[in-house]
C-alpha cells in the first residue's frame, strides 16, 4: 500500500470517529435540556433536539456545505467523511438557541429558523472564517483563529438565542413582581447524562477540527488538543463549585456542570496552541463566567433555562479573545475583529429571520398553553403521563 492511500485512510476514518463522537452531542444537548425543564415539557424538548438534527444536517446537506466551502472536494480524505463531520458542527448552533427558549417556544417555526440557519447563516459565518471566504481582500477580511468554533460555532448559537429570547420574552410566572421566581428542574440524572455526553463528544469536536492523525506530529497534536480540552473542563467545573460553596455553602450539580461547559467552550478557538497548564486558567476564568453571568441575564429579565447564553455566549467570546491573549503569534485584535464581525453577522441576521418568521407563525406559545405544558399542545405525548402536570 502506498503511504499515501495510507494516510487517507487513516485520516478517513479518524474523520468518520470524531464525527460520531460529535453526533453523542445530539443524545447531550437533548437530555441536558429534557432534565432542566419541567416534566410538561419533556416531549417537546426532546422532539425539537431530533429534528434539530435531522433538518439542520439536511438543509446543510443541500446547500449549507458548498456555500460554506464552494465545492466539496479534498485531497486528504474522503469527501463524504469530510461532509459528516462538518455536517456533525451544523445543528449545533440551533441547539444552543433551542435550549435557551425551551418551556415557550413552538416546534413548527423553530424548524423554519433551522433550515435558515443550516442553509445560509451558519454557512455564511463559515465561509468567512474557516471556508470559501467571500470577504478576503475586504476590510471585513477575518484572520481569527478559532480551531473549532468558540466564535463561529457557540457565539453564533448564543448570538441567534438572545436575538429569540428578545423576541419571544420570558417563559410564563418566570418573573413576578419584579422578582425572579425559582422553576427547578425536573430529573437531575438526565441533566449529569446530558453534560457528560457532551464532555465526551467535546473530544471530537476539538480533536477532529485538528484535521489529520496520519503522522507523529499530528497525532501528537491531536492528543494534546483533546488533553487541554479536558482539562478546560475539570478546571470549568472544580472553579464554578468552589464558588457556589464560598458564596452559598452548596455544591449545586447543575452549576458545577455548567462551569465545566463554559470551561468546554472557552477552549474550543486554540486547545492545539496551548501548552498543558494554560487550558486550567482559561477552563477556571470559563467556569467563574458561567457563575457570575447566569444571575446576571436573570437581572436583564433574559429567562435563559438551561444557562446557555452563559456558557455558549460569554465562553466563546472569551475562548476566542484567550488565543490572542495566550499565544504569541495570534493577534487580539484579530481574534476581536472576528468576533465583532460574526456577532453583527449572527445577531441581525438571525433577528431578522425570527422577527419574519415570527410574524407568520409566532415562535412563544400562548399562556395557557404553557401553563398546561407543550407536550400535549406541541407533540401530543407526555414523557411522564403518571405524573401530575406540575403548574
Amino acid at each position: 500500500m502506498l503511504e499515501t492511500d495510507f494516510k487517507y485512510i487513516i485520516d478517513t476514518f479518524f474523520t468518520l470517529f470524531s464525527m460520531v463522537l460529535i453526533i453523542f452531542m445530539v443524545p447531550g444537548f437533548a437530555m441536558l435540556e429534557a432534565g432542566l425543564v419541567r416534566t410538561k415539557n419533556v416531549s417537546s424538548v426532546l422532539t425539537v433536539n431530533t429534528m434539530i438534527y435531522a433538518v439542520a444536517s439536511m438543509a446543510f446537506l443541500l446547500l449549507g456545505y458548498s456555500l460554506a466551502f464552494g465545492s466539496w472536494e479534498n485531497s486528504s480524505m474522503s469527501i463524504w467523511a469530510a461532509f459528516l463531520f462538518q455536517m456533525a458542527f451544523v445543528g449545533k448552533t440551533v441547539n444552543i438557541m433551542s435550549g435557551g427558549v425551551s418551556e415557550r417556544v413552538k416546534i413548527i417555526p423553530l424548524m423554519l429558523f433551522t433550515v435558515v440557519m443550516g442553509g445560509v447563516i451558519y454557512p455564511l459565518i463559515v465561509n468567512i472564517t474557516w471556508g470559501a471566504d467571500f470577504l478576503n481582500g475586504t476590510f471585513l477580511d477575518i484572520n481569527m483563529y478559532d480551531l473549532a468554533g468558540s466564535t463561529v460555532i457557540h457565539s453564533t448559537g448564543g448570538w441567534a438565542l438572545l436575538a429569540a429570547i428578545l423576541i419571544m420574552g420570558p417563559r410564563k410566572g418566570r418573573y413576578k413582581d419584579g422578582k425572579i421566581m425559582v422553576i427547578p428542574a425536573s430529573n437531575i440524572p438526565l441533566v449529569v447524562l446530558g453534560a457528560l455526553l457532551l464532555w465526551i463528544g467535546w473530544f471530537g469536536f476539538n480533536g477532529g477540527s485538528v484535521g489529520s492523525i496520519s503522522s507523529v506530529e499530528n497525532a501528537d497534536s491531536v492528543a494534546k488538543t483533546i488533553m487541554n480540552t479536558n482539562t478546560a473542563g475539570l478546571a470549568g467545573a472544580i472553579i464554578a463549585g468552589i464558588i457556589m460553596y464560598v458564596r452559598y455553602k452548596l455544591l449545586d450539580i447543575t452549576m458545577i456542570l455548567n462551569g465545566a461547559l463554559g470551561g468546554l467552550v472557552a477552549i474550543t478557538a486554540g486547545p492545539d496552541l496551548y501548552d498543558i497548564y494554560t487550558p486550567i486558567a482559561i477552563g477556571a476564568i470559563g467556569g467563574a463566567l458561567v457563575v457570575f453571568a447566569i444571575p446576571i441575564f436573570d437581572a436583564l429579565k433574559l429567562d435563559d433555562p438551561v444557562g446557555a447564553l452563559s456558557v455558549h455566549l460569554i465562553n466563546g467570546i472569551w475562548g476566542t479573545l484567550a488565543v490572542g491573549i495566550f499565544v504569541d503569534n495570534v493577534s487580539i485584535i484579530d481574534q476581536l475583529k472576528g468576533i465583532v464581525v460574526v456577532a453583527l453577522f449572527a445577531f441581525v441576521s438571525s433577528y431578522i429571520v425570527l422577527f419574519i418568521i415570527n410574524k407568520l407563525v409566532a415562535f412563544r406559545a400562548n399562556d395557557d398553553v404553557q401553563l398546561e405544558g407543550l407536550d400535549v399542545e406541541e407533540v401530543g405525548v407526555e414523557a411522564y403521563p403518571e405524573f401530575k402536570r406540575a403548574i
